[in-house]
């Protein structure tokens, strides 16, 4: 279970609070102090002057010890009772013969024992033989006592109310400086949302404006990104209506090579194969009708191979990339008898992404015919490998290489590249030992979803 959340607020005015009521107990442990040290100087005093006049007292009694006792006890009545002090005459006998009166001051009214066992000073009573009789002179500071307990009352009533001004005083202050909070939290709640309509404005403090500023440059950034996604995804659906009008015109330009000029060269090699049949005996037209059924072959060919640039063999689905990969590398060889073509795939293991199958496709054909075109090669290795993460196109031949016609193939390789950095793969162009030219193609299986372009995925 979460613990009961408490305001800022609140816990500043309780941080106030404590630290003025630990200022305050300070304070009061402090007053203490100095106040049980006055009263000890206080009764010391006078229980020193007490104690002088009744020495001179006990002296002149002593001195008359007829009348003296008399004059003693008129004495001590006259007084009453000392500052700070109780007198008690004891007769010879034990029986009390005087004790002064309760004081006037205050009167009837003792602060706590808790609280004069505080402040009480250790001072001894003092005895004093008066001939046959006893003079006891005991300290008492019930007086001071009770009167540092009244200004102790009034100063903490005072100290209280006075803590409830300030903590109330530090609230409102409290309140009226965090006040701009509940704005930037709406704010934030807005953005939460998805909306960053709103802009906080300066509130003149440090901290408060160094807020403010960073939720409106997180505001702006997000608005900015917010529009750029707008845009891209604009551009994405252009790019997939483009890549989809594109795979459509493909597939009727496929179509209507299949249907219309297939069918004519169908026809026409139909005919010239009747034209054979009926001219064995006639050398010069059964020679040109040969020569239409081997150019009819060738076209029939040509046709074919068109067909399989526009209809790439199927890789979607089924994991069937290496057996496309195989089909085609036996219809190049096909179209190539002097060229040797070695291909060697591994199982893919699972279904390939159909994008990923025809990028891989696009990249094995356009080596392959730069190998035709340019490269005088005897020999070629086609190699196809699927990894955990990614699939791996290698394409080595025996030709000249690269560097023998700089300008060769120049824009087939740049399309390879643009293919390669859109699955953001690796493309290495280089010469492997035995001369010729390397083409290594690394593709991951999974890029980034935004990072890979949606012409690919509907291609």
């Amino acid at each position: 279970m979460h613990a009961k959340s408490t305001t800022l607020g609140t816990r500043v005015g309780l941080a106030l609070i404590a630290t003025l009521a630990l200022i305050m107990l300070a304070g009061a442990g402090w007053w203490v102090r100095e106040t049980r040290r006055a009263i000890h100087e206080e009764v010391q005093a006078a229980s020193h002057v007490a104690q002088q006049w009744i020495d001179v007292l006990v002296s002149e009694t002593l001195r008359d010890p007829t009348d003296g006792p008399v004059r003693l006890m008129a004495h001590l009545r006259a007084v009453g009772r000392l500052r700070a002090n109780q007198l008690e005459v004891i007769a010879a006998d034990g029986v009390r013969r005087y004790l002064s009166p309760e004081p006037t001051y205050k009167a009837g009214r003792f602060a706590p024992e808790w609280f004069a066992g505080w402040l009480a000073p250790a001072v001894a009573p003092r005895h004093f033989d008066a001939g046959d009789q006893r003079i006891v002179l005991r300290p008492d500071a019930s007086r001071a006592i009770l009167d540092a307990w009244d200004d102790l009352s009034t100063g903490l009533g005072s100290a209280l109310a006075l803590l409830l001004l300030v903590a109330l005083a530090a609230r409102l202050a409290l309140n009226r400086a965090l006040a701009p909070l509940a704005r930037i939290d709406a704010a934030l709640a807005r953005g939460a949302d998805g909306r960053f309509d709103i802009r906080l404005p300066g509130y003149r403090v440090i901290e408060l404006d160094r807020l403010a500023g960073s939720y409106n440059r997180l505001a702006d950034t997000l608005d900015q990104a917010r529009a750029q996604n707008l845009r891209l995804e604009q551009d994405q659906a252009f790019a997939r209506a483009v890549q989809a009008r594109l795979a459509e015109e493909r597939r009727v330009i496929a179509r209507e090579l299949h249907d219309e000029l297939g069918q004519a060269i169908t026809a026409v090699r139909a005919i010239s194969g009747a034209i054979l049949q009926r001219c064995e005996d006639q050398p010069q037209i059964y020679g040109s009708a040969q020569a239409i059924l081997a150019m009819t072959g060738q076209m029939q060919d040509g046709v074919r191979a068109i067909l399989q640039r526009l209809r790439p063999a199927s890789a979607n689905g089924n994991g069937q990339l290496d057996r496309a990969v195989a089909d085609y590398c036996r219809l190049w060889s096909g179209h190539h008898p002097h060229i040797r073509v070695d291909c060697v795939t591994s199982p893919p293991g699972a279904a390939t992404d159909e994008a990923l199958g025809l990028t891989v496709l696009r990249l094995l054909q356009e080596s392959l015919t730069n190998v035709a075109r340019h490269a005088g090669a005897s020999r070629v290795e086609v190699r196809l490998e699927f990894k955990s993460d990614a699939v791996a196109l290698e394409v080595c031949d025996n030709g000249r290489g690269l560097a023998a016609e700089p300008g060769a193939g120049r824009f087939g390789l740049a399309g390879m590249k643009e293919r390669v950095a859109e699955w953001r793969g690796e493309l290495r162009l280089d010469t492997p030992p035995g001369g010729g030219l390397r083409v290594s193609a690394h593709l991951p299986k999974n890029p980034p979803c935004e990072e890979l372009p949606d012409g690919l995925r509907t291609a």
